[in-house]
């Protein structure tokens, strides 16, 4: 089940962080940054942003999140983020098409480590087309993505 997340709600916040820091875990290794940012996100962000957070729940278990800025001419896609404890189960795939669903943007922007093949594959899957490649100041090359609709 998806549904919203109040983030800020402290101990709901907190949930958020500890699945974010589980799955940038992995990402950082995926990428061989040593110097992740995302990492570095404090709590206090989470709380503090006025990006719109849903969670898809395995059982009462937060298993993964998406956090979406929508604006008047796309919506981006922050981050889709999965626990590893719940990877390859169709859970990015189905925050994807809640997305895709519930917003109606003419244009969808997700960006990526370029190392980070299932999440390259699981926007590709939804016909996002690359748009542009470049190096960050902490040594990871990102990938972006665009799917327009209509």
């Amino acid at each position: 089940m998806i549904k919203p997340l109040s983030n800020k709600n402290i101990s709901i916040a907190e949930t958020i962080f500890s699945v974010f820091q589980a799955s940038y875990s992995v990402e950082a290794k995926l990428l061989n940054a040593s110097d992740f940012p995302p990492l570095k996100r404090p709590l206090e962000d989470y709380i503090n942003c006025s990006t719109a957070f849903f969670g898809y729940y395995f059982g009462d278990e937060l298993a993964g999140i998406v956090e979406i800025n929508e604006t008047d001419q796309f919506t981006h896609i922050n981050s889709l983020v999965v626990h590893p404890s719940h990877f390859r189960r169709g859970i990015g795939k189905s925050l994807m098409q809640f997305v895709l669903k519930e917003y109606n943007s003419k244009r969808f922007v997700v960006e990526t480590g370029l190392g980070n093949r299932p999440a390259i594959k699981l926007y590709q899957s939804f016909d996002f087309k690359e748009v542009n490649q470049w190096d960050t100041d902490h040594g990871v090359r990102k990938v972006k993505f665009e799917l327009k609709k209509g």
